[in-house]
């Protein structure tokens, strides 16, 4: 009896098996500690991977090896838990960062302590979820909460008129609902390092894919109560942190953040024609920052008034503030020089 034959057969017809699924295909005849050894050397010497914790194992195919992905969840009672403690445990018990180059472990530990200490924090939920898989390519974490909602939250507590323009004043950074403790900072600079953010709270979901370089807001459905975080990147990134923060800092190298990039089509929602009082909704806030970027990708018309409310009005009230714009076509590009033109008049 080719044992080795019989194995590789059930890799190859089952795509994942245990040792458990060869003692019963022979019937018992074979020992299991015979299988498990014969399987164990099979692994060593890279005919099978081997994918799950020891009482869980199961075996693949190399030509399989999507099929492994190592999963960790872990339930905490939200005001027992600090985020680095999280971590730690996460990294000394579960082998979080095995693996993981310097670059990725850096930005792991910022990425999930930040959106875990925003669930602690800000959630009001009793109970927080964590769930972290590790694939082939990717690594993704997801911090899961039962609480009052990030964006209803912040339309709250910002007074906005919907959950909509709390995911805008998101993007902008430096949005908090506790300016008194936090910098607003998490979220922006969570989504930016990572290849793709979501954050989903009841009926909408924030989706920045960077692998792409766009940012969507979407109807979640089915809704979910609270709010839950997904990060995920790739295992061979060659981002850094600093190279991150540096992009939103007027002069690289010193510490701050003073500088951000606005999306010009995530206000618009669907108009032609844009106005003055959304001029106003994309400049709200701004003020602290000492540089501007507007990105007019997939702008197709801008009005007179939403030009000059930004290119003159704004720009008369901060002139300290540095405005620049891209991807710009040319009836764009037009409206926004003419309104430059027009910034010192009254």
């Amino acid at each position: 009896m080719d044992i080795r034959k019989i194995i590789l057969q059930m890799a190859n017809e089952q795509k994942t098996f245990k040792t458990t699924d060869v003692v019963k295909k022979l019937g018992g005849k074979i020992s299991r500690q015979h299988i498990s050894a014969l399987i164990s050397q099979m692994v060593r010497e890279g005919v099978l991977l081997k994918g799950g914790s020891t009482a869980s194992a199961f075996y693949v195919l190399p030509s399989n090896e999507s099929l492994i992905v190592e999963t960790i969840k872990l339930r905490f009672e939200r005001n027992q838990i600090k985020e680095h403690e999280v971590f730690n445990k996460l990294r000394d018990r579960y082998n979080l960062v095995k693996g993981l180059s310097d670059n990725i472990q850096s930005i792991l530990f910022y990425a999930f302590t930040e959106m875990l200490n925003n669930a602690i924090e800000h959630s009001q939920s009793e109970n927080i979820e964590i769930e972290i898989r590790k694939e082939k390519s990717n690594l993704t974490f997801i911090v899961n909460d039962f609480g009052i909602g990030v964006f209803k939250n912040v339309m709250k507590q910002r007074s906005l008129k919907s959950e909509i323009e709390a995911m805008q004043d998101l993007l902008k950074g430096k949005t908090t609902t506790q300016p008194h403790s936090h910098t607003g900072e998490g979220i922006f600079f969570t989504s930016k390092i990572a290849d793709v953010f979501l954050l989903e709270s009841f009926e909408y979901r924030l989706r920045v894919d960077n692998l792409i370089k766009d940012i969507f807001f979407e109807e979640l459905k089915p809704s979910k109560n609270g709010t839950r975080v997904v990060f995920t990147i790739s295992n061979k990134s060659k981002k850094h942190l600093n190279d991150v923060f540096s992009k939103f800092v007027v002069n690289p190298g010193e510490p701050g953040f003073n500088k951000t990039e606005i999306l010009i089509r995530l206000f618009t929602q669907g108009t032609i024609y844009i106005s003055r009082s959304q001029a106003r909704r994309i400049m709200s806030g701004l003020d602290k920052y000492e540089s501007i970027m507007l990105d007019y990708d997939k702008v197709s018309t801008v009005g007179q008034a939403f030009t000059d409310e930004i290119y003159r009005v704004f720009k008369n009230n901060h002139p300290n503030i540095k405005i620049e714009s891209r991807n710009m076509i040319e009836p764009v590009k037009f409206m926004v020089e003419r309104a430059e033109s027009n910034k010192f008049k009254a």
